[in-house]
């Protein structure tokens, strides 16, 4: 960063950054816990994990859309010294800052078997569904101003994972092509040659 310019983040990868993740080790662990009977039997406990899982899916896609849409309004346009993460920096910040919560996560998932098989599985699993899913909105957001929301790297947690925690006082914007991410977050698929 040079003449006063700030790293930026993409504001929807930091969100689906977790997704993939959460979706796995919670399919995993979902996995792993149907192998075991548990105290309540399976059919209660992946029909009590799906129950679960949308309901988490929910709660995570739905929570804190007020606070996005207030930092999105009031965002500033990107200065020209400011410089774009890509895409793949944010994910692997996002991941090495959640790794053992995500480990955490895991072992609690597989553990909660023993008594509800698959059900800590599937919430976990309901958890990046819902990541996907906010990712998705937060695009929607980007698409309908025709600008990709920013968030200052120095903003974000110690986990670099909270675009929209207290620490957070601004978004900053840019043109729609900028930086390697589509709208929500994905990767940008580049113009194959005719």
């Amino acid at each position: 960063m040079t003449r006063g310019g700030q790293g930026l983040a993409r504001v929807a990868v930091v969100v689906r950054a977790g997704a993939a993740p959460l979706w796995w080790l919670g399919v995993l662990a979902a996995g792993t816990g149907a192998l075991v009977p548990g105290l309540t039997g399976r059919r209660i406990g992946v029909l009590a994990g799906a129950a679960l899982g949308v309901v988490a899916a929910a709660v995570v896609a739905y929570g804190r859309r007020g606070r996005y849409r207030a930092l999105a309004r009031t965002a500033a346009r990107a200065g020209r010294h400011d410089v774009l993460q890509d895409r793949a920096v944010t994910a692997r910040n996002w991941r090495r800052g959640h790794r053992w919560w995500l480990l955490l996560a895991f072992l609690a998932a597989v553990g909660a078997a023993f008594a509800v098989p698959a059900a800590g599985g599937l919430l976990l699993a309901g958890c990046g569904v819902g990541l996907w899913l906010k990712a998705a909105w937060v695009g929607r957001l980007e698409q309908a101003d025709e600008v990709l929301l920013w968030v200052r790297v120095d903003w974000l947690s110690g986990g670099a994972g909270r675009p929209a925690g207290k620490t957070v006082r601004a978004y900053r914007t840019t043109g729609i092509a900028a930086g390697d991410a589509a709208p929500g977050g994905a990767r940008r698929r580049t113009p194959s040659l005719v």
